[in-house]
Parts: C-alpha cells; sequence; structure tokens
C-alpha cells in the first residue's frame, strides 16, 4: 500500500500590520481552498476541545503509520488555554476549542510575506527558547510565492517581530509520511514568554491525552484567535504522531500548522509534536498528523539550530 496523501491546510494571507493592529476588530475571514492552494500548502493547521478545570509508544517503521483507532471513551477534561500559559475564557469555539487569552502564551502566529512586502499566508508557532519558534516546514517553503519575511505576531498590544532567519528542514520533502516536516524561525530580541520544553526523553503512547494549540480556523472560517483544546494519541509512527477528530476530541483547521502537541511529563506539558497536516481536506473528520520530535532527524535539526532549547 502507498503512502496515504497528506493534506496542508492553506490559509489565505491577511493584512496583519493592519488588522491585528486593532484590537476591538472581528477576526478575520479565512476562506475555502482550492487544489491548488492544498497543493502548495500555504500553512497551517491545529486544532482545539472545549476545556475546563484545573489552571495551569513505540517508534514505528519508516513506512506508512499505522491507521488509527477511534477512542470509546471520552478524555478527561483538562483546561487546554492554561497549559498554553493562557487564560481560559471558556468560549465554545467551533471545532470544539476554547478560546484563549493571548498575553502570556507560548504559542504565536507566524505571518509570512513575499519579497515584495505582501502577505502569502499564515502559520502557528511555539516559543522553544527566549528567540526561538518551532513551526513546520511547510509553511517556510511551500507557499504560492517564496518567503522572504516571517513576523512573529505575539499577540494584541504587542508589536510583531521580525525574523532575523528561518530555515525548514532540509530532510522536508513534501507530502508523503516520511518527510521531515519541521521548520525553525529565529528572532533578534527575546520575546519575553514562556519557552515550552521539548519532549525528548520518552516516546508518546497511544490513548495518552494531549493538548493541541493554534491561531487558525474554526469551522465558520475565522482565523486569527488563538485556540486550544485537548485530543487523544491514537497513533505513532517514525516521523509523526497521530489523532482523529470526533465529538469528544479536536480536529485541525487552515492556519494552525506549526502549532503545538503537548504532553504531560513530570507534573509540567512539553512539546512533543508540531501540527503538520490532514488525511482529508476537511477539518472536520479524519486523521490529523503531528511531526515526532523524538524521530533522530527531527531532534537533530531543531537541537542544531537551537541548542538552548529546554528539554523534558
Amino acid at each position: 500500500m502507498g503512502h496515504p496523501r497528506l493534506h496542508w491546510k492553506a490559509e489565505t494571507a491577511i493584512d496583519f500590520d493592519t488588522a491585528m493592529d486593532q484590537p476591538d476588530s472581528p477576526s478575520q475571514p479565512g476562506r475555502q481552498v482550492g487544489e491548488r492552494l492544498a497543493r502548495r500548502a500555504r500553512l497551517a493547521l491545529a486544532a482545539l476541545v472545549l476545556v475546563a478545570g484545573l489552571v495551569g509508544g513505540s517508534c514505528g517503521s519508516k513506512s506508512t503509520p499505522t491507521s488509527p483507532t477511534s477512542s470509546s471513551s471520552s478524555p478527561p477534561t483538562l483546561n487546554a488555554c492554561g497549559i498554553i500559559n493562557g487564560t481560559t475564557s471558556q468560549m465554545l469555539g467551533i471545532l470544539n476549542g476554547s478560546t484563549c487569552s493571548e498575553t502570556n502564551t507560548s504559542v504565536v502566529m507566524l505571518n509570512l510575506r513575499a519579497s515584495d512586502g505582501s502577505g502569502i499566508g499564515q502559520c502557528s508557532g511555539t516559543i522553544i527558547a527566549p528567540r526561538a519558534v518551532l513551526t513546520a516546514a511547510h509553511c517556510l517553503v511551500d507557499s504560492s510565492e517564496p518567503v522572504a519575511t516571517v513576523k512573529v505576531y505575539l499577540g494584541r498590544g504587542s508589536t510583531q517581530l521580525v525574523a532575523t532567519s528561518f530555515q525548514a528542514s532540509p530532510l522536508y520533502s513534501g507530502t508523503n509520511t516520511s518527510s521531515v516536516d519541521v521548520g525553525v524561525v529565529l528572532t533578534g530580541e527575546d520575546m519575553n514568554r514562556p519557552a515550552l520544553p521539548l519532549l525528548l526523553s520518552r516516546e508518546a503512547a497511544t490513548g495518552e491525552q494531549a493538548v493541541i494549540a493554534g491561531w487558525g480556523q474554526d469551522r465558520s472560517g475565522s482565523s486569527g484567535t488563538l485556540r486550544a483544546g485537548t485530543t487523544t494519541i491514537s497513533a505513532v509512527g517514525n516521523y509523526y504522531l497521530q489523532t482523529q477528530i470526533s465529538a469528544s476530541a479536536s480536529g485541525v483547521c487552515n492556519g494552525d500548522s506549526g502549532g503545538p502537541l503537548l504532553l504531560s511529563q513530570g507534573g509540567a506539558w512539553a512539546l512533543a509534536g508540531v501540527t503538520s497536516a490532514t488525511s482529508t481536506n476537511a477539518c472536520t473528520s479524519g486523521t490529523d498528523y503531528y511531526a515526532r520530535l523524538r524521530n533522530p532527524d527531527i531532534m537533530s535539526f531543531v537541537l542544531g539550530l537551537v541548542p538552548d532549547a529546554t528539554q523534558r
């Protein structure tokens, strides 16, 4: 059997320099993407589930990851927004997510610009060191035009930081299940937000609860809002972790690529995966894929560029 076709969820460009400087303006609407944008993979994914409560496997081969099986029980509730260092407002997101505060979150938005300054898309990312953001490789190289500038958006009331450099993994090879879909964005000044540790000491386990977050679209097409939620690991492959959307779990959508998948370790939450792709064009069904940070190729690339990243 061949590799399943993966779909990077593209997000249309928004003039964030204008829109995001106006705190009372509504979220900008996204639009449906056609096969051209899906193929070029302009960017983004990550998903969300309604949450309340706390404040706060083994490796496969290089072949196609095994098909996940649905969990029969709902995961326990968590305050996913608190886990990503925001404070939840408990607003119901269309994709079963919570809308989070942007004040102190480690999950940022990346605005991508062409050489003429025009917007060519949006992704999410996670701060892993004072001046480093981890994201998906396809965000940086698979847009309709070459990415010339990356701006890091920390939330309303904050000035966007222009990245001093950015790099996709040289082993990224597009839409297949052995592609290293991670990239690193570096800034010239500290972002003054908590840096989330990389979970490299153990493997994710099938059935384990995870927290995911991002700035992408909900079912109405609205994007540019930070949301977070919970889901369950359904399969562990060599290059990817997998989850499935269901009535009791979150799913991913356009604009969320590069966002985090977090697992609990030693009483704290750490980054185990990077939101990458889905098995279908729809945001409401199918399998979601996250680049697995414990893969040796991924680990080597990230730590080579960000040696001061905290590990757990």
